[in-house]
């Protein structure tokens, strides 16, 4: 039996107009009126896109510097060894190792957000493939997490860079920010990651991109997003 509505997801029902496609400065606006919590929730945009997810010629994935970050301790992982492993340990990441770190993920470690490799490490770090790709947590050079400048990679990550990536039902979900953030923050973020997310778009990609988008907080009711103004023809 589907669990029953809270009453404060119902009050936030009512506030949103189903049919109306929001544009962000609006969308930021109603969500923070609506009736909060005792967690900081998290906002996050929902894109559905029109492609088929089981080509591999219409994948989307990418990244996206969110301009005030995502308001979350991104715990990063850096597989590497030598002057790059000093590098990113210096440059704030949160483990850092080859061999030892391999052995320690295959035994099950999952503390980490995101995992870094260098070019060379790889080799030894696809290996892992079942284990980080489920997570999508596998490095790669499209990402910028496959790279021999861990500093940077490690200080974008923790600055608020994040991944986005297509899913089996051709659905992409990228973190926004915390509710608590400015209405300024919510919006500058919103717009960098749709700007990022219709660039993704493969040229094999026929009709509407994208179809729809919905903006959200872990308890809310979605909020549709006009993208049109953010669609180059």
């Amino acid at each position: 039996m589907a669990r029953k509505p809270s009453k404060r997801y119902q009050t936030a029902s009512k506030m949103v107009d189903a049919k109306k496609s929001y544009a962000i400065s609006e969308a930021v606006k109603l969500i923070k009126q609506m009736p909060k919590g005792k967690s900081d929730e998290t906002v996050d945009l929902a894109f559905k896109l029109g492609v088929d997810p089981k080509q591999s010629d219409q994948m989307v994935r990418g990244t996206v510097a969110l301009p005030h970050g995502s308001g979350k301790n991104v715990r990063v992982l850096v597989f590497a060894k030598g002057d790059a492993a000093d590098k990113a340990k210096a440059a704030g990441a949160d483990f850092v190792g080859f061999e030892d770190l391999i052995k320690k993920v295959t035994e099950g470690f999952q503390g980490f957000d995101v995992a870094v490799a260098t070019p060379d490490a790889m080799g030894e770090v696809r290996k892992l493939g079942k284990i980080l790709g489920p997570r999508g947590l596998m490095p790669n050079p499209r990402t910028g997490t496959v790279t021999e400048d861990t500093a940077k990679a490690v200080k974008e990550c923790k600055a608020g860079r994040v991944e986005f990536k297509l899913d089996k039902s051709g659905n992409v979900h990228v973190v926004l920010g915390k509710l608590s953030f400015e209405p300024v923050a919510l919006e500058e973020n919103a717009k960098a990651i749709i700007e990022a997310v219709v660039k993704a778009r493969p040229a094999s990609a026929k009709g509407k991109f994208v179809e729809n988008a919905v903006m959200a907080s872990t308890y809310s009711p979605g909020i549709h997003v006009d993208v049109n103004p953010f669609i180059r023809n």
